[in-house]
């Protein structure tokens, strides 16, 4: 899919040695700004959906904004994952891997029945840590998580790629070279 969508690619600015040297940084927010990149953005995420979903999960930040566009795109509601100590009342969480040192994200212990059908979202995959956590979190909530979507896939950091070893589909629009 990744091939089709030359519209969408033009519409994401490539910052070089951001945040530090080497790094060509992904910048979306030029393609939030276009209202008809970012209507054609959730229609094709939403068209690459398989089969019905209860619940879209968003991972903080950048995850809500196209998490609850396709929430609604799909008539389903907004599950939040959020950095940890961010949400009031009971939480469950998940640790996960950082380059130096780990992080933990959180949802709602309530936030979705068990056997709710979950299809988790990020406006980007690298390395896949955090959606991997994800992932995890939100099986140990019961869910049933199958498929991801992404606008950017970053294949050479294998993101995907270990995401698809986890049993999960992943939809990306598409796919830059290098870091």
């Amino acid at each position: 899919m990744a091939n089709d969508n030359e519209d969408i690619r033009a519409r994401i600015r490539t910052i070089p040695d951001f945040p530090k040297p080497g790094i060509m940084f992904r910048d979306i927010t030029t393609l939030l700004l276009d209202a008809e990149g970012l209507r054609l953005t959730i229609e094709r995420m939403a068209a690459a959906v398989d089969g019905k979903v209860d619940l879209v999960a968003g991972i903080e930040a950048r995850g809500f904004l196209f998490g609850a566009a396709l929430a609604v795109e799909l008539g389903t509601g907004l599950l939040l994952i959020r950095k940890d100590g961010k949400l009031p009342g009971a939480t469950i969480a998940e640790d996960y891997a950082l380059e130096y040192g780990t992080d933990r994200i959180a949802i709602h212990a309530d936030a979705c029945a068990p056997g709710a059908r979950v299809l988790l979202v990020d406006d980007l995959i690298a390395t896949g840590g955090t959606a991997r956590a994800a992932v995890r979190l939100l099986r140990k909530a019961g869910a049933e998580v199958t498929q991801a979507a992404f606008v950017v896939d970053l294949p050479e950091l294998g993101g995907a790629d270990a995401l698809r070893g986890d049993g999960i589909a992943v939809s990306a629009l598409v796919a830059f070279d290098g870091h």
